[in-house]
């Protein structure tokens, strides 16, 4: 059952992003783009979005558990610090040179977009050297 909520909710999401637009680089782009000609139709998409999950987190944070079992995890770290503000730098970063994030990237790859396939690859990458260098922080910590 789990297989197919998930699979759902993914094609959902996927739906999602592509009426949105966010599946097109040049509108990402354009959305960023604030001293040229400014794109605002995101601002839409992302306040749709928060609207979206705060009723879900709403609705969630009431729960004993999860609707298809297991327990509910919540993010625990409520503070910010350093590698919270440099990752997000260089999520913005990458937005900004690619005008992809992660969901609409992978969305995307299954279109067949030789961009998102480059992007994605670097995404895996970075994912890796993260890794990598994590272990290596926290052993010599």
């Amino acid at each position: 059952m789990k297989i197919v909520v998930s699979l759902l909710t993914g094609l959902m999401f996927g739906l999602g992003l592509i009426v949105a637009g966010m599946v097109n680089p040049a509108k990402v782009l354009g959305f960023l783009d604030i001293t040229g000609a400014w794109d605002p139709s995101l601002v839409f998409v992302m306040v749709g979005g928060i609207g979206v999950a705060a009723a879900g987190f709403h609705f969630a944070k009431k729960q004993r558990h999860a609707l298809l079992g297991g327990a509910m995890d919540f993010p625990s770290a409520r503070g910010i610090d350093q590698r919270l503000v440099v990752g997000s730098l260089m999520f913005g970063v990458g937005w900004g040179i690619a005008g992809f994030c992660p969901g609409p990237a992978v969305v995307s790859v299954g279109a067949g977009s030789m961009q998102a396939m480059i992007f994605t690859a670097a995404m895996l990458l970075g994912m890796v050297i993260f890794a990598a260098l994590n272990g290596f922080y926290r052993r010599s910590s």
